[in-house]
C-alpha cells in the first residue's frame, strides 16, 4: 500500500492521541487496529511495512494509515512519534495522498497541532478534532495526487503564515525564512501558484478579509483597517478603490446588516 484515500468533509473522531516511545526493548512486532486510522509524525530513522509494501521512516514524515491495516515497524534504537489514532468521516469528497510523506516545512505546525490534540483528548474531544481535522488537510495539501495539485509544500506554509500575520508587517525575507527556503525561490513558488508576487498576494489576501469585516461585522472601520495590517486610513482608503472599485464605506453600505 503506497496512496489512502481520506474523506475530510466532516471532523474526524479522535479516540486517543499521545507521544509513544519504541524500540527499547526490541521488535515491537506487527499489529493492525481493526477499527481505527493512524495518524503519526515521526522523529527517527526506521523501517515500516504495510500490507507488505515497506516504507523508509525518516524524521519530519508524517504517515496515514487506514484501518484494518496490517502494520510491522522495525526500530533501530529508542524512536519517538507523536500519533492519533481516530476515526475520518465515511462521507464527502476522497482525498487520495501517499501513505507516509515529508511534511517539510509543514512540521512544526503539524507538530504543534498533534500537541494541542494530546493536551486537549481527555477534556475536551471536539477540540481535538479540530486540531486533527486541521492536520489532516495541512497533510493531505503536502503532496495530494488529485489532478491539477502539484503544489510545492512551501507554498501551503507560505499561505498559512500570512494568513496568521496580516495585521502585522509581513516582508518577503521574513516568510521565506518561516518556511526554510530563499526569498528568490518563494517569489518564484508563489508567482507560478497564483500568477502574482508575493507581496500583491498579501495585499489582495488583506483586502479580502477587510472586504468580509467590512460586509459582515458592526466593527468601526478604522478597527478593520487595523486589524489587516494598514492602519492609515488614506491608505485603507486606497487599498479599497484598487481592490473593489468602491470606498470602504461603500462596501458597509452594500452589507446584508
Amino acid at each position: 500500500m503506497r496512496d489512502v484515500t481520506v474523506c475530510l468533509d466532516e471532523p474526524p473522531e479522535v479516540v486517543n492521541a499521545g507521544f509513544a516511545i519504541h524500540g527499547i526493548n526490541g521488535p515491537d512486532g506487527p499489529f493492525r487496529l481493526p477499527d481505527l486510522w493512524q495518524f503519526h509524525l515521526y522523529e527517527y530513522e526506521a523501517d515500516l511495512v504495510v500490507d507488505g509494501t515497506a516504507h523508509r521512516i525518516k524524521p519530519g514524515r508524517v504517515s496515514l494509515i487506514p484501518a484494518g491495516t496490517n502494520v510491522e515497524y522495525h526500530h533501530r534504537g529508542r524512536s519517538e512519534h507523536l500519533y492519533v489514532h481516530l476515526r475520518p468521516s465515511p462521507r464527502g469528497t476522497p482525498h487520495t495522498l501517499p501513505l507516509i510523506q515529508d511534511a517539510g516545512p509543514a512540521g512544526p505546525a503539524l507538530a504543534e497541532m498533534l500537541w494541542q490534540t494530546i493536551a486537549t483528548v481527555a477534556d475536551s474531544p471536539t477540540q481535538a478534532a479540530s486540531e486533527v481535522w486541521t492536520a489532516l488537510w495541512r497533510t493531505v495539501r503536502l503532496q495530494s495526487k488529485e489532478p491539477g495539485n502539484n503544489e510545492h509544500p512551501a507554498v501551503a506554509a507560505t499561505f498559512a503564515y500570512i494568513e496568521q500575520r496580516l495585521p502585522r508587517s509581513v516582508k518577503v525575507p521574513e516568510v521565506a525564512a518561516a518556511v526554510g527556503i530563499s526569498p528568490n525561490h518563494l517569489t518564484k513558488l508563489v508567482k507560478d501558484a497564483t500568477g502574482s508576487t508575493l507581496v500583491a498576494y498579501i495585499r489582495h489576501r488583506r483586502m479580502v478579509r477587510a472586504e468580509h469585516l467590512l460586509r459582515e461585522s458592526t466593527l468601526s472601520i478604522p478597527a478593520i483597517a487595523a486589524s489587516v495590517g494598514i492602519p492609515d486610513l488614506q491608505t485603507f482608503n486606497k487599498a479599497c478603490h484598487r481592490e473593489f472599485g468602491a470606498s470602504p464605506r461603500t462596501l458597509r453600505g452594500s452589507s446584508r446588516h
